[in-house]
């Protein structure tokens, strides 16, 4: 199997190239791409010795260029977006691991759906900001699609083999989504406003980068997922339903409407749902220790509060408002986690923010990607006013 991998040098990234290491009779990388982090992508190509790499401005393209001549490696450097999706639709391509953080992912996933790749969806605003137009893509050009996010990747384990987004006729009753719950789901609801970045980014059983560490603790992570659930599954709101699962061992669960209840367990290990999307439908080895239940011991379960969690709130509310609210909901997030982590907005600033932008942009449907691109471009330009005005918001 050819594979592009967006996003190589981000956690995702590192990871699926690690378990593409393990398996070099199976894989291999055609085109990586990275953004600021050249050394580490320049590392990465000197090993798999991609044809293409791809960074995101000229002169970052240059340094790469230097490097690699100076290894010896024979790797094409290019720049910018329209690289992107040039990379991400290659004919000789068959997989791409779409793992760029944020909007910024759009367009070359969306182009991997619409060249009809095997599409390994760790990039959860594609369906966030722009669903209806993804999925479309998805079915009119017979691309697959396969989730890497860990609950959804075990959601699709744990549904009927032949399910085809039809949950009354698969006798489906509920997906139950897990949540870790954060560094603060303990933490007395007083403390919240003096949350730094630091204690913020330090999530107690994974390791991810900034931005999405944030939104674990915020669950705003969560709650996109409840959006990204939504398209995946033909899943309407109110049959989604997250429960903060502390050791983050059960990934996922799907309860039938016979009472039964499936589940996929593991250790919390990106390598798990990237093998298996890999080699799906076979199964390989992805370097992940067996799960001992032994010494898990105990698993619990909590409902979620609302009052510590209110993005998970605004997550479901733009999910029942269609339309360009989640476009809008991901593009305040996204300013709101950028100005908590420089030091320009509070921790619970962000759900505040967040609020006001969805009250303060009008309704309006996305039928298109142009649609989706304005509602993108409304909602940060608001979220960036309501910031600056007095600081924004934030408490």
């Amino acid at each position: 199997m050819k594979l592009t991998i967006l996003g190589a040098t981000g956690s995702i990234g590192v990871s699926t190239l690690d378990v593409v290491a393990q398996h070099p009779d199976r894989f291999e990388v055609v085109a990586l791409s990275g953004h600021r982090q050249i050394e580490v992508l320049a590392a990465q190509c000197e090993k798999f010795r991609p044809a293409w790499a791809v960074v995101g401005s000229s002169e970052d393209a240059q340094r790469l260029a230097v490097l690699l001549r100076k290894a010896g490696s024979p790797t094409e450097v290019l720049h910018g977006e329209e690289a992107l999706i040039q990379i991400a639709s290659l004919p000789e391509v068959d997989a791409v691991m779409a793992a760029i953080v944020g909007a910024a992912g759009l367009k070359p996933t969306l182009a991997a759906a619409r060249a009809g790749k095997r599409v390994l969806l760790a990039n959860k605003e594609a369906l966030v900001m722009a669903g209806a137009v993804f999925m479309s893509e998805v079915r009119c050009s017979g691309a697959s699609l396969l989730p890497i996010d860990s609950e959804h990747n075990a959601v699709f384990q744990s549904m009927p083999h032949n399910y085809v987004g039809n949950m009354g006729q698969s006798g489906v009753r509920r997906i139950l989504l897990t949540a870790s719950g954060g560094p603060f789901r303990t933490m007395p609801l007083d403390q919240l406003a003096h949350v730094t970045p630091e204690q913020a980014v330090a999530h107690p059983n994974w390791t991810m980068g900034r931005k999405i560490s944030v939104d674990s603790a915020t669950m705003m992570n969560k709650g996109l997922e409840v959006i990204e659930a939504h398209w995946l599954f033909n899943a309407p709101a109110d049959r989604i339903e997250v429960v903060i699962h502390p050791q983050s061992v059960i990934h996922s669960l799907v309860d039938y409407e016979d009472g039964s209840v499936l589940a996929q367990l593991g250790n919390p290990d990106m390598r798990t749902p990237i093998a298996h999307a890999l080699a799906w439908p076979e199964r390989i080895d992805s370097g992940v220790a067996a799960l001992d239940l032994f010494t898990i011991a105990q698993l619990n379960f909590e409902r979620p509060d609302l009052v510590r969690f209110p993005c998970l709130s605004l997550a479901y509310q733009a999910l029942r408002a269609n339309d360009n609210a989640a476009a809008v909901l991901n593009a305040a997030n996204e300013v709101a986690v950028s100005a908590f982590l420089g030091g320009q907005l509070s921790f619970l600033g962000i759900a505040d923010l967040i609020a006001a932008t969805l009250d303060a942009v009008p309704q309006a449907a996305v039928p298109d990607l142009a649609d989706v691109l304005e509602a993108d471009r409304q909602g940060r330009t608001t979220a960036m006013k309501l910031l600056e005005r007095n600081g924004g918001p934030a408490r």
